[in-house]
């Protein structure tokens, strides 16, 4: 008899979908606050990056905390934040009020972020949890992208479809532990960072790496509606079919394990993307555009999963993968403003030949850690074929 199938915890999946769908939404968020309400590009992608940033604080305040306040009290103060935020916003036009709704809902989507991350991590098998939920947002941002462009003009559809999934969520917190039971105590003697300098150059290049990724998500939807010169239809299509060519890259990923070490796919593969940054900054037709961001989307979340087992390498307590993923969260927050501001100055093309020539500088140290962490055993982020009947990831 086959052991048992472990049960897949839905209110965690869930609640992660939530967190997350705000940036997976953050292209036609930005477009709609720059064309629906009166923000130049700039502020509205300024707008953008508040929002993520927002997101960002809530995870580096509450992620030690979760515990301590309780799971289900904490992800409910995250929903309502994010139902009365994002909701709000997309009620008013009146741009300071969209702002202040805006920063709410953020704050709400990190929260609810941290509560599941924090749960998901205690779980028996994290990554196959972790996988449900990058289905989960994946799949619900690409019917979002699709039904969008059918529902009218308006900066109010997108933020208005992550409250909805916020308010969705709220009954499956029933099922989640009003506290953390029993209270851990832990004597672990302190002990300084191993591997301090390939840590600190790892945690420096990262910010600019998830800079890099965002500050051409964060443009996209105008680069194909500005530039390449489609509907908005045509560029949600575009999006959905890359949130699910992600969803291969995810899987990919753990298929491929530890068979090519980490330099390869970490130096090779920031190559590649830094080359479909560039083709897809510069589309003036669909053709160019769908086979930019189509790649970007399949090759990201490879490279992201070697980089998280490179920072895992560093510190067998974690606390290197902490402080590494916390200063990744501070570039994909600067993303969509840094974006905006060199779009702005120079143009789509120009942006994304410096945000290619960026991330293949970046690319030269980190390939440099991966190489010099070699003869580590490699615990890259092992994720599961199997997954329920059906999308992204970025990101996370």
């Amino acid at each position: 008899m086959s052991a048992p199938r472990s049960t897949t915890p839905w209110p965690l999946v869930a609640l992660f979908t939530a967190g997350y769908l705000a940036p997976y939404l953050l292209p036609t968020t930005v477009g709609r606050l720059d064309s629906g309400l009166p923000l130049s590009a700039t502020q509205a992608g300024a707008v953008g990056s508040a929002l993520l940033l927002s997101s960002a604080a809530a995870g580096f305040l509450l992620a030690s905390r979760v515990d301590r306040v309780g799971p289900r009290l904490l992800a409910r103060i995250g929903l309502v934040l994010a139902v009365l935020g994002y909701g709000g916003a997309a009620l008013t036009h009146t741009v300071p009020a969209v702002i202040a709704g805006v920063l709410a809902g953020g704050f709400g989507s990190g929260t609810a972020t941290a509560v599941a991350a924090t749960g998901i991590a205690a779980q028996p098998d994290p990554h196959r949890t972790t996988t449900f939920g990058l289905l989960g947002v994946s799949a619900l941002a690409g019917a979002v992208y699709l039904t969008v462009p059918h529902l009218g003009p308006g900066h109010g559809q997108p933020l208005a479809a992550i409250a909805l999934t916020a308010l969705a969520v709220w009954p499956l917190t029933a099922r989640l532990p009003a506290s953390t039971a029993p209270r851990r105590t832990r004597h672990q003697p302190k002990s300084p960072l191993p591997h301090l300098r390939a840590g600190l150059l790892l945690a420096l290049t990262l910010p600019c790496w998830s800079l890099a990724q965002n500050s051409l998500w964060g443009v996209s939807g105008r680069i194909g509606l500005d530039q390449a010169h489609l509907t908005e239809a045509t560029v949600g299509a575009v999006f959905a079919i890359a949130l699910g060519a992600g969803l291969l890259g995810v899987i990919g990923a753990g298929a491929l394990g530890p068979r090519l070490g980490r330099a390869l796919p970490i130096g090779a593969g920031t190559a590649l993307i830094a080359a479909c940054i560039a083709l897809s900054a510069s589309a003036t037709d669909l053709t160019t555009f769908a086979t930019g961001e189509i790649a970007w989307n399949t090759l990201y979340p490879i490279v992201l999963s070697y980089v998280i087992g490179l920072a895992a390498s560093l510190d067998p307590r974690g606390r290197w993968a902490v402080l590494v993923g916390s200063a990744s969260s501070l570039g994909t927050a600067a993303g969509p403003l840094a974006g905006s501001l060199l779009s702005a100055q120079a143009g789509f093309a120009a942006m994304g030949v410096v945000l290619a020539a960026g991330l293949l500088l970046i690319a030269v140290p980190m390939t440099a850690v991966a190489m010099g962490k070699g003869r580590r055993s490699l615990p890259v982020v092992e994720i599961p074929v199997e997954a329920p009947t059906y999308d992204k990831a970025t990101a996370a």
